[in-house]
């Protein structure tokens, strides 16, 4: 990646963090009107796990998930915030044996069942991959207000990224969004936040 594109990304990240934020807690009605107070994050989604078995968000019903979208070929933050997720995990022990840590990827075309499979080996044993149709994955990004935008080398235009926000998403066991917590919490932040919401 050249640095006019990894200028652009970081740029975007920090944009797209922010609207991420500001969506999460002002969205806006069918009607034109606003609510605010309450956040409308996570929602239906019908996606593909790393095994290849069709799932929807109730499945998960029941368990808390803590969930992340990237991609597998993004260079540092979701590498990153994989091994923060996964330590936090570890750190935590089992009392998070009811935390389902899930990773959405949002390059549908790359990020096939068999490549999440492989990419997700190195990080937590108990990890959930998932990926989709272009639209799938889309749908599922809205609902979970993820902004996320292509980014193509206009020297290499078979050569393509992501710039997207980078939050933890935890959701209840009924489905309904605790806290959003931003890629840059650490290992100790996050254990402390996923001990103080578990029961």
């Amino acid at each position: 990646m050249n640095s006019r594109i990894a200028g652009l990304v970081a740029a975007g990240l920090l944009a797209g963090s922010l609207l991420a934020f500001l969506l999460m807690f002002q969205p806006t009605l069918p009607t034109g009107q606003v609510i605010t107070g309450k956040p409308v994050v996570g929602g239906p989604f019908t996606l593909t796990d790393q095994t290849g078995k069709r799932v929807t968000e109730k499945d998960f019903l029941g368990k808390y998930m803590l969930v992340f979208f990237g991609f597998t070929n993004c260079p540092d933050i979701c590498p990153s915030g994989l091994q923060v997720m996964s330590a936090a995990l570890d750190k935590v022990g089992s009392k998070a044996a009811d935390v389902v840590p899930v990773f959405i990827t949002l390059d549908a075309q790359r990020d096939t069942p068999d490549k999440l499979a492989q990419y997700l080996k190195s990080f937590h044993p108990r990890l959930v991959g998932l990926t989709g149709s272009a639209e799938e994955v889309a749908a599922a990004a809205k609902v979970y207000r993820v902004y996320y935008e292509k980014v193509t080398d206009e020297k290499s235009p078979d050569s393509y990224s992501y710039d997207h926000s980078a939050i933890f998403y935890l959701m209840g066991k009924d489905g309904v969004f605790l806290s959003p917590l931003p890629h840059t919490t650490s290992v100790d932040e996050l254990a402390t936040s996923l001990s103080a919401a578990l029961p």
